[in-house]
């Protein structure tokens, strides 16, 4: 029964290009006629996952990845999520499977309800891995999020600092300004800030490692004067500021927190306050966060649609001076870090497992694919309490380019 049903999610899967599957008993099925799409042949050894795969195929199909008993025979990994990205992904799974997904999105507020502790042990899960291993794919500024190759040829640490400038230049940031940074990672962002812009700067963050971090390079950089990291929940935040920065933390707020969110960068933000918000999202209708990613990755997280973010800004008396959406940006981040990655395998290796690997890059190509070929983006959202606060065009961003 449980291999009849994932036969048919994968002959539905490879209707462009063409899947061999070969299964626990041995048997070879081949599907797909080969055109316009990649063939790759996947072998599956271990029978307990036939069950797995149509209660769960995210989960299912991550995990046994990891534990090698899913195995890319021919092709690649990035060309297996892109067949099933190109044939339609969640969209053309057989009925018992899309109600499984139906069920998840039923209760994916609970499974989002992030509150102050439980947000505390998600950011801990993913961002307190250790320094080391970050500084072996991230630039040399620590940015954890997507950069901007406004050129083709940019280097990795180019198209970061191009991301900073960019989002510096969309606040409207002058000497002597405070500013918020909500979710501030190792520091970077608030750094430049403060080094290059002049601005004053407070940093918050859950991550006990990228909080010592963040105040070590403050100290190093000399510049305590200027920035403030705390170890602090952004909900138990008081002030005033004249900018709030926020990249790559909203992913995390979910969305029974997307309204006290709002509020709370409205109730921090002077009158003349402008907030840039940077947020993977998707171009799409709402969906679930995969399963995989829910458990090994990230941790009550989820990337939104625009649909879900707009209702708590307009609850607010905050005005939308702009939404940006970048496409191909994050996808050619990520093969960057994938590069870098690979090339310090055996580093890795020597900090953690064969099973460690294999789940770090599942998650990178995986990534790398839904900006490729599924509807992934990522927003910059402006906002400001003031209509007259930020140019009525965007020529102001470029004008010393």
């Amino acid at each position: 029964m449980w291999q009849s049903i994932v036969l048919t999610m994968l002959k539905r899967l490879s209707r462009k290009g063409q899947l061999t599957a070969i299964m626990p008993d041995g048997t070879r099925h081949v599907f797909g006629s080969g055109n316009n799409g990649p063939s790759i042949t996947l072998k599956l050894t271990d029978e307990s996952r036939l069950r797995d795969l149509v209660r769960n195929p995210e989960l299912a199909m991550g995990e046994a990845y990891m534990d090698g008993t899913l195995t890319v025979e021919e092709g690649t990994l990035r060309e297996m999520f892109t067949l099933f990205a190109i044939n339609g992904g969640r969209s053309i799974m057989p009925p018992l499977i899309a109600a499984g997904y139906r069920a998840r999105f039923a209760i994916r507020r609970v499974m989002q309800a992030n509150d102050p502790r439980k947000s505390r042990t998600n950011v801990a899960h993913h961002y307190d891995l250790g320094d080391d291993f970050y500084a072996l794919f991230l630039d040399d500024d620590r940015q954890y999020s997507c950069a901007y190759f406004r050129e083709p040829e940019m280097t990795l640490e180019q198209a970061q600092q191009a991301k900073k400038d960019h989002i510096a230049a969309k606040l409207r940031i002058e000497p002597g300004m405070r500013v918020l940074d909500i979710g501030c990672g190792w520091g970077g962002m608030a750094l430049t800030l403060a080094r290059d812009y002049g601005a004053h700067v407070t940093g918050v963050t859950l991550s006990e490692n990228q909080h010592a971090t963040a105040t070590a390079r403050a100290k190093e950089a000399g510049l305590t004067d200027q920035i403030d990291f705390r170890l602090q929940d952004y909900r138990n935040l008081s002030g005033r500021y004249d900018r709030i920065v926020s990249v790559g933390m909203l992913e995390h707020v979910g969305v029974p927190q997307y309204a006290t969110y709002f509020n709370k960068v409205d109730d921090l933000l002077t009158d003349d306050g402008v907030a840039l918000i940077h947020s993977i999202g998707r171009c799409g209708p709402p969906t679930t966060t995969s399963g995989w990613l829910a458990k090994y990755i990230f941790p009550g997280g989820y990337t939104p649609s625009l649909s879900e973010l707009l209702p708590s800004i307009e609850a607010t008396r905050l005005w939308q001076g702009d939404i940006e959406v970048w496409r191909g940006h994050y996808a050619e981040t990520l093969r960057h870090w994938q590069d870098r990655f690979e090339a310090n395998i055996d580093t890795v290796l020597a900090m953690y497992d064969d099973r460690f690997i294999r789940m770090w890059r599942y998650y990178l190509v995986a990534a790398e694919v839904s900006f490729d070929a599924y509807s992934h983006v990522v927003y910059q959202i402006q906002l400001a309490k003031r209509r007259e606060t930020v140019p009525n065009t965007r020529d102001y961003l470029y004008t010393d380019r």
